[in-house]
């Protein structure tokens, strides 16, 4: 079996815009004719670029190279033009070459991809959603009450999203998130955050956890100061407090609170997860996998977290293959904790596949198809291109100024 082709789609992402403005998917295919699908998380340079990239690392590594040989395939992508480094465009392209093979395998083994990894562990993956606005409204009035500023109507939303099933929500109001953090949280910020958690824990009780999402935006007494205001409300975590270039300061936040921290979808490869928890800096392990390296170094990740008591909750704010990916690594992997889902994956988020996520009562059931158990739908892929200019997420480039 030899890989052949590869062809890539950078596709707007319609309103309600859940997972960011475009993704990047791709797919390969043998000689013998079997395709595998793929997709890059990487917001660094334009799509169209990203994708362009994918084709000059398929031909320089892929191109006609066994799909099985992922340890080689990786090797010889990581190690091209002496970088042995993460980097994290490269990484972002391997993410979804790699993606794509397992794919390949799984389909020519018929059997899913979580077989392959040491099989299921998991007969259903328990999910989380964000708040978000209601059905429709992209990017709400920031003037306006919403969910992203009014604690009581994102505790409404929480309220719905528990009788829907979910037994987790996740928010993040505790301010802007720049170009020059860390800062220090504004005081508006602290009190926003401690309502936010106040408002939400008594609307819900105790059936759901609450997950305290940050952009890595602090300082590490100013992650002290805003984990302080929260932990009488017990979130189940502290998502990536400090920016991430750092995990021995993380640490320091992580010994001062009782919340678990959380945090790692701008990490990439083993060698970064490693030095986060040799630092203590994280328990909880969000790794992307359209970023982290794909799924057997995700595989490699979960492991060494397991030798210090860690677990995985990888991370979604891109596109459905990568969410595909997710699946499986949750699905064979012992210490699993909870996955990100779009919604229900329900919305147009899920046009570009042919193929269904299956969500029931607040778990997503891993798929017995071969492979990553997905196909593209190419119209809707044909009629959806990006033609924007921005970024997939983009920090504020002013100051925060209290």
């Amino acid at each position: 079996m030899k890989l052949d082709k590869i062809e890539t789609f950078v596709v707007g992402n319609p309103p309600p815009r859940h997972g960011g403005r475009y993704f990047i998917f791709l797919r390969l295919t043998t000689a013998c004719g079997i395709t595998g699908v793929g997709e890059i998380y990487n917001a660094t340079f334009g799509p169209d670029l990203c994708a362009a990239m994918a084709h000059d690392v398929f031909e320089r590594q892929f191109a006609g190279q066994d799909p099985h040989h992922i340890e080689k395939l990786w090797r010889r992508t990581y190690g091209a033009g002496f970088t042995m480094r993460p980097d994290v465009t490269v990484m972002g392209v391997l993410s979804g070459l790699e993606m794509a093979c397992w794919d390949i395998i799984g389909k020519a083994a018929d059997q899913p991809v979580y077989q392959l990894l040491g099989g299921k562990v998991n007969e259903r993956l328990r999910s989380y959603t964000y708040l978000y606005p209601e059905a429709g409204d992209v990017y709400p009035d920031p003037d306006a009450p919403n969910v992203y500023n009014d604690p009581d109507m994102a505790a409404e939303v929480a309220v719905k999203a528990v009788e829907d099933g979910f037994t987790a929500v996740k928010f993040d109001p505790a301010g802007p998130y720049t170009i020059y953090d860390g800062h220090q949280p504004r005081l508006e910020d602290l009190d926003r955050s401690e309502q936010f958690c106040k408002r939400i824990r008594e609307a819900v009780g105790t059936r759901a956890d609450l997950l305290f999402g940050t952009h890595g935006q602090f300082t590490v007494s100013g992650a002290k100061r805003m984990a302080r205001r929260l932990e009488a409300y017990d979130p189940l975590w502290f998502e990536e407090p400090l920016p991430p270039e750092n995990p021995a300061d993380m640490a320091e936040v992580a010994r001062f609170t009782s919340i678990p921290v959380a945090a790692g979808e701008r990490l990439c490869t083993k060698h970064e997860f490693a030095r986060m928890l040799e630092a203590g800096a994280a328990s909880i392990l969000q790794m992307n996998l359209g970023r982290v390296g794909g799924l057997l170094e995700a595989k490699k990740i979960a492991a060494l977290a397991e030798t210090r008591s860690a677990q995985i909750a990888p991370h979604l704010y891109c596109g459905p293959v990568v969410a595909a990916a997710n699946i499986q690594i949750a699905t064979c992997s012992p210490n699993f904790l909870i996955l990100e889902s779009i919604g229900k994956f329900d919305g147009p988020f899920m046009d570009f596949l042919t193929t269904p996520i299956t969500w029931e009562d607040g778990y997503i059931i891993p798929p017995t198809a071969p492979g990553l158990g997905i196909e593209l739908n190419d119209a809707v892929i044909a009629a959806t291109p990006y033609e924007g200019t921005e970024l997939h997420l983009t920090l504020e480039t002013e100051p925060c100024v209290p």
